[in-house]
């Protein structure tokens, strides 16, 4: 039985971009009608990859989210947040944890939004997947990946959030070593 929450004339607002952050992607198809997914847009999607990034700094990792959408329909189809300080993981990045959710589905088909700019190895596996388009969310706290992405034929968009700016410089100010070691390993610190 579907509960219908959200169909087309419901406004995206920062409370119903941030349930849908924190609904699990296999109820989305239950909730919310697929007239809705023609109202969000790019910076809404990006809101929601920050969003995760918040759950991922309120439960004591990384601030670093991502949303997969299906290009066709724009529905969400994977998201997810860092887990390396809460599943003692390292390499579960919020790119990795979305793909991860997706599951086994053509990516070439798919846009992913990454609150912050991929690392190598994500930034590897979004050409290695065949992704259609990555948006990134802040470059200014972390860059580097964005021309390597675009040579594999990646198209690359940037849309930086304010919200997810000053929440990756606050999280960097406060856990330098743990930001150190999301990204190069225990081995740089």
């Amino acid at each position: 039985m579907k509960t219908i929450l959200f169909d087309d004339k419901t406004e995206v607002t920062p409370a119903v971009l941030n349930a849908i952050a924190h609904l699990p992607t296999q109820s989305l198809p239950y909730v919310i009608a697929p007239s809705f997914w023609k109202n969000p847009n790019d910076a809404d999607f990006i809101r929601i990859a920050v969003l995760l990034a918040q759950k991922s700094y309120n439960e004591g990792g990384c601030p670093i989210g991502a949303v997969i959408i299906d290009n066709q329909t724009r529905r969400i189809v994977g998201k997810g947040h860092n887990t390396l300080v809460q599943e003692n993981h390292p390499y579960n990045h919020g790119e990795t944890s979305a793909i991860r959710d997706a599951g086994r589905i053509d990516f070439s088909k798919t846009t992913i939004f990454t609150s912050l700019s991929p690392c190598d190895v994500c930034a590897t596996l979004i050409y290695m997947r065949q992704f259609n388009r990555v948006v990134v969310g802040d470059i200014t706290s972390a860059s580097g990946n964005e021309d390597i992405i675009k040579s594999k034929g990646v198209i690359v968009d940037i849309l930086e959030d304010e919200m997810g700016i000053a929440l990756y410089a606050k999280y960097r100010k406060e856990k330098p070593d743990l930001d150190i070691e999301d990204w190069k390993g225990k081995g740089a610190l």
